[in-house]
C-alpha cells in the first residue's frame, strides 16, 4: 500500500507537468521514476520489485492493440511485418555490431548485442504513436509491423545468445524442442480464441455482472501471457495474439473499454519503473563514456532506420519514422543478462549498455519533440476513421422490435449502421446476418466513443427502458452535442422527457400503429379509403398539438414535484437531527 501511494503521488505531480510543458506523458513517467527510485529520492529501493506488474501494462496495451487489428488486415500488413521488419533488424543490427566492434568486442558479442540494440520499445513507440494519433497513418502501420516483428524476433535472439558463447544452458531445453513449444502456444491461443473464448464471452455476458467481465477479461489476457511465456515467448505477444483473435468479436467494444483503465495505469508503471533503472552512479562515474554511447547508438540506428524508411517507401514521414523507433527495447535488458551470464559479455559492458538503453527511452519523447519543432509540425496527424465509423453514419442504440425495424429499413436502402445492444444472445443472432452489432450497455461513453459518436450522423435512440433511454439522451447531450438524436418514446411522459432534453424528433411507439387500425376500423365501417385517411391525419395533427401544448404544464409539474421531493429529503434530515438530539440529551433512551 505504501508503494502503491508512491508510484500514485509520483505520476499525479509529474506527468499533468511534463504534458503541461509538451514533453508528453511517457516522460513524465520516466521523470517520476527517477524521482523516486534509488538514485532520486530513494522511496523506493528495490526495482525488481516493481517489474512483473510493470510488464503486465505493455501486456494490455498489446492486447488492446490486437482488439484494433483483425486477422484479415493484420495479412495485409505482413509484407510490412517480416519484409520491413526483418530489414530493419539487419540494416540496423549490421551498424551496431560493426560500432560494438570497433570498441573493442569479440563478433560474437557485438553480434548478439547490435542486434539487442537493433530492438526497439514496444510500449514507448506505441504510446508515443497513439499521444500524436499516428497509429493509423501509413507511417504508423509501418513502424507497428517492424515492432511487432521485433518481439517475434527476440524469441529465437535470446535463444542464439548461449550458442554465441559457446554455453549449454543448464536443465535447458535443445533449440528444436523450444521452437516446437512455441509453435504449439501460438496454435493453443488459435484454438482457444476461436473455440472457447467466444463461447465463454457469452456466457459471463448472459449473466449480466459488470464485474464478472472485467475480471474475465483480465483472466483471459493474463491466462494467455502466462501460457506464452512459460513456453519461452514473449507475454506481449500472446496478449497481442488473443486481442487479433478477437478482434471481429462482438465482445471487442467491451472488452477494450473494461481493459482500457488497467492498461493506461500500469503501463505508466511500466514506465517509472524504467526511469527507476537508470544507473546514475555508473552515468556520474563515467559521465564522458555513457554519454558518447548514448549519442553515438541513438546516432546510428536513427540514420539505420531512415534508410529503412527510404527502402519502404515512406517518403514524407521517414524523419519521424526514425525517431519513433530509434531508442532501445525493454528485450534488450533480457538479451544484455542472458549475455552476461554466458560470459558473453562483461559485467561493465553490461551495466553501460543497459543505462545507453535506458536513456534512449528516456531520450525518445525529447526526439519526437525536437522533430515537431524543426519540422514545424504544430499539428497531430488526424486519425484515419475507425472501419465502423466510415462505414457508418448513424448509431442504433437497442436492437429489440423497434431497432430492428429500423435497422432494416436503413440497410435496404444501403445505409449502414453500428448497433448497440446488452443482449448477448441478441448480438451473436443479429451478427449472422451481417448487421455490424456490438455487445455493451449504450449509456457508457467509452462504448459511444468507441462506436464512433463523435464521427456519426445521427444517434437513433431505441432503448424500451425509459430510464435507460433518458440516460443515453442526458449522456449523448453532456458530451456529443452537435450529435441529432432520434429517438423512440414508449408513452407520453417519455415523449415529454425527450422533449425538455432538446430531442427534436421523439416518436411515440403505440401511436402511429393505433392510428393506422384507427384508420381501419372506420373503412371497415363503411367510410370512403381517403375521407378515413384524412380523419386519421386530422386526428394525429391535433393530438401532437395537444400533447405539445401540455408541454409547460408538464415541466412545471416536473419542476414542482422534484422542489416537493427535496422538501421531504430536507424534512427527513431535520427528523434525523432531531432524533439524534433527543438521544443525546437523554442518555441513549429510545424515541418515542
Amino acid at each position: 500500500m505504501h508503494e502503491a501511494l508512491i508510484f500514485l503521488a509520483a505520476a499525479v505531480i509529474c506527468v499533468p507537468i511534463a504534458a503541461r510543458l509538451g514533453l508528453g506523458s511517457v516522460l513524465g513517467y520516466l521523470i517520476a521514476g527517477v524521482a523516486i527510485g534509488p538514485w532520486g529520492f530513494g522511496f523506493i529501493g528495490d526495482v525488481d520489485s516493481t517489474q512483473n506488474l510493470a510488464e503486465l501494462g505493455v501486456v494490455l496495451m498489446l492486447f488492446v492493440i490486437g482488439l484494433e487489428l483483425e486477422p484479415k488486415r493484420l495479412g495485409s500488413m505482413r509484407a510490412t511485418v517480416f519484409g520491413g521488419g526483418s530489414l530493419q533488424l539487419a540494416m540496423s543490427g549490421a551498424v551496431l555490431m560493426g560500432a560494438l566492434m570497433a570498441l573493442g568486442l569479440v563478433w560474437q558479442a557485438a553480434l548478439a548485442g547490435g542486434l539487442a540494440l537493433a530492438l526497439s520499445s514496444t510500449a514507448i513507440s506505441t504510446q508515443a504513436m497513439t499521444e500524436r494519433g499516428e497509429l493509423d497513418t501509413p507511417t504508423g502501420r509501418a513502424a507497428f509491423g517492424i515492432l511487432l516483428f521485433q518481439d517475434i524476433a527476440a524469441i529465437p535472439l535470446i535463444a542464439l545468445v548461449p550458442l554465441l558463447a559457446r554455453v549449454e544452458t543448464p536443465g535447458g531445453n535443445p533449440l528444436w524442442m523450444r521452437v516446437g513449444l512455441a509453435v504449439a502456444a501460438i496454435a493453443g491461443v488459435v484454438v482457444l480464441g476461436r473455440y472457447f473464448i467466444r463461447p465463454a464471452l457469452r456466457l459471463i455476458a448472459r449473466v449480466d455482472v459488470r464485474e464478472l467481465f472485467t475480471a474475465f477479461a483480465l483472466l483471459l489476457v493474463i491466462g494467455v501471457a502466462e501460457l506464452m511465456s512459460l513456453a519461452g515467448l514473449s507475454m506481449a505477444m500472446g496478449a497481442f495474439l488473443a486481442g487479433v483473435l478477437l478482434a471481429s468479436s462482438e465482445f471487442r467494444h467491451a472488452l477494450e473499454s473494461d481493459i482500457e483503465p488497467f492498461k493506461g495505469l500500469l503501463l505508466g508503471l511500466f514506465f517509472i519503473s524504467v526511469g527507476m533503472t537508470i544507473d546514475f552512479g555508473l552515468l556520474a562515474s563515467r559521465p564522458a563514456a555513457v554519454l558518447l554511447l548514448v549519442a553515438g547508438f541513438v546516432a546510428l540506428k536513427f540514420a539505420s532506420l531512415w534508410a529503412v524508411a527510404r527502402l519502404l517507401d515512406i517518403c514524407r514521414e521517414r524523419w519521424l519514422f526514425a525517431a519513433l523507433l530509434a531508442q532501445g527495447g525493454e528485450f534488450a535488458f533480457v538479451v544484455f543478462g542472458v549475455a552476461r551470464e554466458s560470459k558473453l559479455f562483461s559485467a561493465e559492458w553490461e551495466a553501460l549498455l543497459t543505462i545507453t538503453v535506458a536513456l534512449s527511452m528516456a531520450l525518445t519523447p525529447l526526439l519526437l519533440l525536437l522533430h515537431d519543432r524543426l519540422t514545424a509540425r504544430g499539428t497531430k496527424i488526424e486519425r484515419a476513421a475507425d472501419t465502423i465509423d466510415a462505414q457508418a453514419p448513424v448509431i442504433i442504440a437497442g436492437f429489440g422490435r423497434f431497432g430492428q425495424i429500423v435497422g432494416r429499413l436503413l440497410l435496404a436502402n444501403d445505409i449502414r449502421a453500428v448497433v448497440l445492444d446488452h443482449d448477448p444472445d441478441q448480438v451473436e443472432s443479429l451478427r449472422k446476418f451481417g448487421y455490424r452489432v456490438f455487445y455493451g450497455d449504450a449509456t457508457r461513453l467509452d462504448l459511444l466513443e468507441a462506436a464512433g459518436a463523435r464521427r456519426a450522423r445521427l444517434l437513433v435512440n431505441a432503448i424500451d427502458d425509459v430510464e435507460s433511454s433518458i440516460a443515453l439522451v442526458d449522456r449523448v447531450r453532456a458530451n456529443f452535442p452537435d450529435l441529432p438524436i432520434v429517438s423512440r418514446a414508449r408513452n407520453v411522459s417519455h415523449y415529454f422527457e425527450l422533449k425538455l432534453r432538446g430531442v427534436e424528433v421523439a416518436e411515440r411507439e403505440t401511436f402511429e400503429a393505433a392510428l393506422r387500425v384507427g384508420r381501419s376500423a372506420l373503412e371497415r365501417l363503411g367510410i370512403d379509403r381517403f375521407r378515413a385517411r384524412e380523419l386519421a391525419d386530422a386526428f394525429r395533427r391535433h393530438n401532437i398539438a395537444s400533447v405539445d401544448a401540455t408541454l409547460p404544464f408538464y415541466q412545471d409539474e416536473a419542476r414542482r414535484m422534484s422542489m416537493a421531493k427535496q422538501g421531504r429529503e430536507e424534512l427527513e434530515q431535520q427528523f434525523a437531527r432531531d432524533r439524534e438530539r433527543f438521544e443525546r440529551e437523554h442518555g441513549g433512551a429510545g424515541w418515542k
